[in-house]
């Protein structure tokens, strides 16, 4: 499978340059080239597999330049040995909607099935090539500390994590500002996950730089972490036996896992509409519903991982709706980029095929944990919450809810809902009383280059 950047699909590139690049060279993400659909018999034959085999089957086509079948198997089962599901994921039943308990992970949220996978293939590369790499990401709550889990301690690699201070809930700052191996650094941000993120992209858009240093990237725009969260869309269709096609509401931040789910249904998966569930910082509803794509100041949550207003993933479903035109996609970013894009009715139209969106507001995400915890007796987390009350409000009766993140991580907001918290497992409750190492730098991208390199 060869792949193209969605800012100039005239040169085509391996899984490997995909995968360690992360993000072209013009600031585009890479998408396949060409991308076939499984048909009805594929399907039946993958109803019958495992999580892991169903894993192997769906991952392999998009990396077998890069690697193959017998390794990228050990690959797959090292990686989800340490989930506390056997297989992988849950599903369980909340009234008329299905939850998909995504967070049975290290670290507690859906970012471990792909950040597990990843860590473990970075490994891979780094023993065949003896090179040496620096992770740099950006975090918005969950992907640092999954990163983190996934890369801590392993041989010829460095982790940087970035994170807006002081807007993360304090136990997930714990989780990644705790570890204590030498490859792991954690650098507070003074400004918003946006600031972040564009820290990220400009130093690899920031060749010399990028270069010199050997950095590569985990977030949501690097395509291994994409293709390894279709998988669970798959499995949790072929799990609950639908004899039709399924709707998913996704709490959403980044696009990243929905488009996943946007993935899957291009790879032949019976998804009937991707509910995109928003909270306060809504461009995203905003975009879908009506077209508008223009950003606003980020808001504070209680549902902090969805505190981002440019969701970089979005730029994929620019590129395919645009009929993989790269050229019309790098002049749409010009203009997301100056803050000055509305989505043309004829390519709303195309969205809306596949996505519907709403968003909810902090009494109202809070009015979900209190009445599914007095109903069912389920504590939901605040990004599940949104994902909850998104259906309902779109009366989607019948469909899977993406539980990202277990609500142990944000007990402020389950206090404020219920008066009570769910505590952390035994095995990590003692990142609550360790000491934290994390340095606060300016969202200066020279600062923020200069203390990378002093480590490196």
């Amino acid at each position: 499978m060869k792949y193209v950047s969605t800012r100039n699909n005239q040169i085509e590139l391996g899984f490997k340059d995909v995968f360690i690049k992360g993000l072209s060279e013009e600031g585009g993400l890479f998408v396949p080239k060409t991308l076939e659909a499984y048909n009805e018999q594929d399907l039946n034959d993958f109803k019958k597999l495992n999580y892991n085999d169903l894993a192997l089957k769906i991952l392999h086509p998009f990396c077998r330049d890069f690697i193959d079948e017998n390794n990228l198997k050990i690959i797959i089962e090292k990686s989800y040995s340490k989930f506390r599901e056997k297989e992988v994921i849950k599903i369980t039943n909340l009234e008329n909607l299905k939850l998909l308990e995504l967070y049975h992970g290290p670290t507690l949220a859906f970012k471990d099935i792909a950040m597990q996978f990843i860590g473990n293939l970075y490994q891979y590369y780094l023993n065949k090539n003896k090179d040496f790499l620096n992770i740099i990401v950006a975090t918005s709550g969950d992907t640092g500390a999954a990163a983190i889990d996934a890369i801590k301690g392993k041989k010829n690699m460095n982790i940087f994590v970035l994170h807006p201070n002081n807007k993360i809930s304090k136990v997930q700052r714990k989780l990644m500002t705790t570890v204590s191996e030498k490859n792991v650094f954690n650098i507070a941000i003074e400004g918003n996950f946006d600031d972040c993120q564009n820290l990220v992209k400009a130093m690899f858009s920031d060749l010399e730089f990028s270069k010199s240093i050997n950095m590569s990237g985990v977030n949501s725009i690097n395509w291994a972490r994409i293709i390894a969260q279709a998988v669970y869309y798959f499995y949790t269709y072929f799990k609950i036996n639908s004899k039709k096609s399924v709707s998913f509401s996704v709490p959403t931040g980044n696009f990243g896992d929905v488009f996943a789910g946007y993935l899957a249904k291009k790879m032949g998966l019976p998804i009937e509409k991707l509910i995109v569930a928003t909270n306060e910082n809504d461009i995203l509803h905003r975009a879908i519903s009506n077209g508008d794509y223009v950003s606003k100041k980020v808001q504070e949550t209680i549902s902090p991982s969805m505190d981002i207003q440019l969701a970089s993933n979005f730029e994929r479903l620019i590129y395919y709706i645009n009929n993989s035109n790269s050229e019309i996609t790098a002049n749409i970013m010009k203009k997301i980029k100056q803050n000055d894009y509305k989505i043309e009715k004829s390519n709303l139209d195309i969205i809306q095929k596949d996505f519907i969106s709403e968003s909810c507001n902090e009494d109202e995400t809070l009015d979900v944990i209190k009445k599914n915890y007095e109903e069912s007796n389920v504590i939901l987390d605040p990004h599940t919450a949104v994902g909850v009350g998104v259906a309902k409000k779109l009366s989607f009766n019948d469909c899977v809810v993406l539980s990202t993140a277990h609500p142990c991580k944000f007990p402020d907001a389950t206090e404020n809902a219920i008066n009570k918290h769910e505590n952390l497992p035994e095995e990590l409750k003692h990142a609550l009383n360790k000491d934290e190492n994390f340095e606060v730098l300016k969202s200066d991208i020279e600062e923020v280059k200069n203390f990378v390199k002093s480590k490196t």
